[in-house]
């Protein structure tokens, strides 16, 4: 079955898009076919993958409201198992569009029901916010992954996304379910990380992944060369944290499995 994740954190900065990204390359890299689907009008997977938004002839806006066309706007990357559902500004529209529509929640996860058996992962790269596209994400997932920056206004953050999922996992999408939280920038020099980690591991004991996302140089540089961390470095410390990462989801849902 194919697993859909939605790479969510109301707060920008913490490293959301750079996940979505880099996650999507490592387990493509385990030969695992991807479908990394940009919900974001800013872009910024788009552009962090070496795609111009404004020079796609198709996008996530413009099949939003045409689940038949989705194919059309899929486009491949570097990688052979790593495809793309690329974003543009345009997308703003559909947040205004959605409003009056009958069932809005679930447009998204209408449109990717003709392409999700292709698929072993589709990963949603959400918005920094909790409006109607990020709703939508988290009606289309089957689970969400929280990347949380180390620094205390996150952990405020997380607290609002949090009461959104149990609201959607209560009214409208019963099947969501958390993944984990991961931590990412993480400075061991610095004594306020280490202690937002020892928090973060009471609040969520059971869903803290064990991969820490280090502050890396090379992680903040890939995305403007267009290219995942894997095809930037693959030896620095922010690829080998993310296959990491890929490899401890991959074994997350095997556990998951087992419990049930």
């Amino acid at each position: 079955m194919t697993r859909i994740i939605a790479i969510a954190n109301q707060k920008g900065g913490v490293g959301k898009t750079t996940t979505a990204i880099n996650l999507s390359a490592s387990l493509a890299i385990m030969e695992k076919r991807v479908l990394l689907v940009d919900c974001d009008p800013q872009a910024n997977a788009t552009s962090g993958l070496g795609f111009g938004p404004e020079t796609l002839a198709k996008n996530l806006y413009s099949v939003y409201f045409q689940p038949a066309q989705v194919k059309e706007a899929i486009i491949p990357t570097v990688s052979p198992f790593l495809f793309l559902l690329p974003s543009g500004t345009d997308l703003v529209a559909a947040e205004l569009e959605l409003v009056d529509k009958m069932g809005r929640e679930f447009f998204l996860a209408e449109l990717l029901h003709p392409v999700a058996s292709s698929f072993d992962y589709i990963i949603l790269d959400c918005p920094p916010s909790l409006g109607l596209l990020t709703l939508n994400a988290l009606c289309a997932a089957r689970e969400i992954l929280v990347p949380l920056q180390c620094e205390f206004f996150a952990l405020e953050g997380i607290v609002k996304l949090l009461q959104t999922y149990e609201q959607v996992k209560k009214r409208l999408n019963p099947d969501l379910t958390l993944l984990g939280v991961v931590l990412t920038m993480y400075d061991t020099r610095n004594k306020l990380t280490r202690q937002v980690k020892d928090e973060v591991g009471k609040c969520f004991p059971d869903h803290l992944c064990e991969t820490i996302i280090p502050r890396n140089v090379r992680l903040s540089e890939a995305p403007s060369h267009g290219k995942s961390i894997l095809h930037y470095d693959i030896k620095s410390k922010g690829a080998e944290a993310y296959l990491n990462l890929a490899e401890e989801i991959a074994r997350r849902k095997v556990i998951r499995a087992n419990e049930e």
